[in-house]
């Protein structure tokens, strides 16, 4: 299920992605849920798209989250989704900021951040680098210890935690992505690290990896032509190609 609300521009990427990745993918607005034409009961995997949602006004995605958790029908359609040990979650940009604020309903998501304006105080659209650690994110086996461009475009999109929560992100290894700076380093030093964020957070998972939340791009660089350098034995597929093909091969 590709999920949109209003002003979400995201989708037709996010769709190709998963469509390469060998799903069978489906347009879904917050609409035909609320009208009870669609049940998310349907799908193996939910991809929450970034964009614009209500022409980015600001805490959009909390908005977004509130549609659902104070809607007594959509909440528990939603939750029992989530509850599901078979179906697994994404959210990008403004579906990472809804997800965030879902966290009530995700299980192992209770110390997940909330995503505020960033610290630059302005929109932030460019590529950046990102670590990503080693954690249950089933989107990012494999993967661990890469360093790899991705694509940036937010206004809020710096993690707001306390130290508490933060240290139990650490110590339960769900925080899945980092921004670094050009030594590789993870880094809260801007531009390297473009909203400020504490420790480089740029995406945290679930404690079973089902659910991740993230505020780059993967779906806008999963072609290689969508790279300024690559190896010349890539391909057609970038290296971000992979975090699409790991949810399938989760569920095969």
């Amino acid at each position: 299920a590709i999920l949109r609300e209003q002003g979400i521009n995201g989708q037709y990427e996010m769709a190709a992605a998963f469509d390469r990745a060998g799903f069978d993918t489906f347009d879904i607005h917050m609409s035909d849920i609320i009208s009870k034409k669609i049940n998310l009961q349907k799908f193996n995997g939910l991809a929450v798209c970034g964009g614009f949602s209500y022409g980015d006004v600001l805490g959009a995605g909390e908005g977004w989250a509130k549609t659902i958790l104070y809607n007594n029908f959509l909440k528990d359609q939603f939750s029992t989704f989530f509850d599901n040990s078979n179906t697994f979650s994404l959210g990008v940009c403004n579906g990472c900021q809804m997800l965030s604020n879902l966290k009530s309903i995700i299980p192992g998501a209770d110390n997940w951040p909330k995503f505020v304006k960033n610290s630059s105080e302005q929109f932030e659209a460019r590529l950046v680098m990102v670590k990503i650690p080693a954690s249950p994110s089933i989107f990012l086996q494999g993967m661990e210890h890469s360093n790899l461009p991705i694509v940036v475009s937010h206004g809020e999109g710096r993690a707001h935690i306390n130290q508490e929560r933060l240290s139990i992100l650490k110590s339960t290894n769900t925080i899945c992505l980092q921004y670094t700076d050009n030594t590789g380093e993870v880094t809260e030093k801007y531009p390297y690290n473009p909203n400020g964020s504490p420790f480089g957070i740029a995406g945290i998972t679930s404690a079973d990896g089902r659910v991740t939340a993230m505020m780059p791009h993967p779906e806008r660089v999963f072609r290689t032509v969508q790279n300024s350098w690559a190896p010349a034995d890539w391909g057609e597929d970038g290296a971000w190609m992979r975090l699409f093909r790991n949810a399938l091969k989760n569920l095969t």
